[in-house]
């Protein structure tokens, strides 16, 4: 790396954040878990032991302390995942059985079955534009009555005949082609000439056109999106199968927290219960409800036990600190614990746990870019897999700067794009939210760092708010 880094650049909480993420409990308002720090650890594999005395056994004054447990070491990035996403998938499948909806209601779900046509596509010979129907050679008849859209069958035509016909309406039976307005004109005894040439079956759409009934039109898995109504609706469907979203609550926890007006006397806003529950939904999630516990782990325990969502979200209170109650919590309702801190800068004391067989805690540290981390890191590919959503296709961009990087663990980095370049944005710290907002995405930042004109994985966000406003924090 050359001398000069984006650390450079970095404010002090920024850089400090990077070097020594700190020792405090990953709140709102805190630092991170340092990687010394003393975090719960699951017992046998995974399962924490719910009988476990929580108070200090007494110890004798004159006797060597005993060392502290040993933290479990965290789990690389990639791994954690892909744990996320193997956990939606032992889910049992009656717990994300398919639901009938209809049409209008089916925006953003997942086919649960393939999309058979009901009908032919045209159902009948339809007219492809305002003209006429002509029969034969010209010139032609003109007959008085025309033929609209959404009329019974007309009349067939004879040699020699012709009819106006509107875009969509049925074809007369014998009917040649179809002239456009625009390429006949009629003579002073009514008489209809074309004034270019045409073909047999022009502007005809036959019967089947599209697709015949029992075709398979889009297959199970695929994302409803508006075109895809609109075939389902052509293709005779009131109702589609799919995979319902899964329910989701979010748990706000802190009692340092604002809902409105301006931060005073050591209070901070609350930026996670706004920003949480529609990225939640834009993954594909139906978040039930947005609580705020405060530091109460009595009411954290009720919450959990309680839930009907198939994931918990939490923000803030997975560490150790004093009021930090989310791995006690755990421990008391024997969660299994899957992942319990992750590799990653902003963002390391994140952790997974499986409450019930169909039910999932994600815990994010309650710094919001570290809790943005969190969301995509554990959250994103288990809402996902849930919701039946197919993973995004990985991919690459070249950095246009270099990007200071932590020395073990990876590093996500707000980006926008411009070109065929990944621009990394300032005000990245754990804390920040001011570069996130303006990002498109986020680099995958390796260990030691990346080098200008390096490839990174890209993870795209939900919005283009840098694209659409111009703003960009570099």
């Amino acid at each position: 790396m050359t001398a000069r880094s984006d650390l450079d650049d970095l404010g002090a909480e920024e850089a400090l954040a990077l070097v020594n993420e700190g020792n405090g409990s990953g709140r709102q308002g805190d630092g991170q878990t340092s990687a010394g720090s003393a975090v719960p650890a699951p017992t046998g594999e995974g399962v924490y032991d719910v009988d476990a005395d929580t108070e200090s056994p007494a110890t004798d004054p004159g006797a060597n302390p005993a060392p502290a447990p040993e933290r479990p070491r965290a789990t690389s990035w990639p791994q954690a995942r892909a744990i996320a996403e193997r956990a939606a998938r032992r889910v049992p499948r009656a717990a994300s059985a398919p639901v009938s909806v209809p049409l209008d209601a089916a925006l953003g779900l997942v086919l649960a079955a393939p999309l058979a046509a009901l009908t032919d596509l045209p159902s009948f010979d339809t007219s492809a534009m305002d003209g006429w129907a002509v029969a034969g050679p010209g010139p032609w008849d003109v007959r008085e009555i025309g033929v609209l859209a959404g009329h019974a069958q007309p009349e067939p035509l004879t040699d020699g005949d012709a009819v106006r016909i509107a875009t969509g309406a049925r074809i007369p039976y014998d009917t040649s082609a179809v002239l456009r307005s625009e390429h006949g004109r009629t003579d002073d005894k009514g008489r209809l000439h074309a004034i270019r040439e045409m073909s047999h079956g022009q502007d005809i759409r036959p019967r089947g056109q599209e697709c015949r009934s029992g075709d398979q039109l889009l297959p199970t898995g695929t994302f409803v999106t508006p075109a895809v109504l609109g075939l389902a609706a052509a293709a005779g469907y009131d109702t589609l199968a799919v995979i319902p979203r899964p329910r989701a609550e979010v748990l706000v926890l802190g009692d340092e927290l604002l809902t409105d007006g301006l931060p005073h006397d050591g209070l901070i806003r609350d930026a996670l219960g706004p920003m949480l529950p529609p990225w939640l939904r834009s993954l594909g999630a139906d978040v039930i409800a947005v609580r705020r516990l405060g530091d109460d782990a009595e009411a954290l325990h009720a919450a959990l036990k309680n839930s009907p969502a198939e994931i918990v979200v939490t923000t803030g209170g997975t560490a150790a600190g004093p009021v930090d109650h989310v791995h006690p919590t755990l421990r008391r309702l024997g969660a299994e614990l899957l992942v319990n801190g992750v590799q990653v800068r902003p963002g390391h004391p994140m952790l997974l746990a499986r409450l019930k067989e169909n039910q999932h805690l994600v815990g994010l540290p309650g710094n919001p870019l570290a809790a943005v981390s969190g969301l995509l890191t554990l959250a994103e590919p288990l809402v996902r897999t849930l919701a039946g959503r197919a993973a995004p296709e990985p991919y690459t961009l070249p950095l246009k700067d270099e990007v200071h990087g932590h020395p073990h663990d990876t590093r996500l980095v707000p980006v926008v794009l411009r070109g065929d370049r990944a621009v990394p944005l300032h005000y990245n710290g754990p804390a920040m939210l001011r570069g996130i907002a303006a990002a498109e995405a986020l680099a995958v930042v390796p260990p030691g760092g990346a080098r200008a004109g390096q490839e990174l994985e890209l993870l795209d966000l939900p919005w283009a708010a840098a694209a659409e406003s111009g703003v960009c924090f570099t």
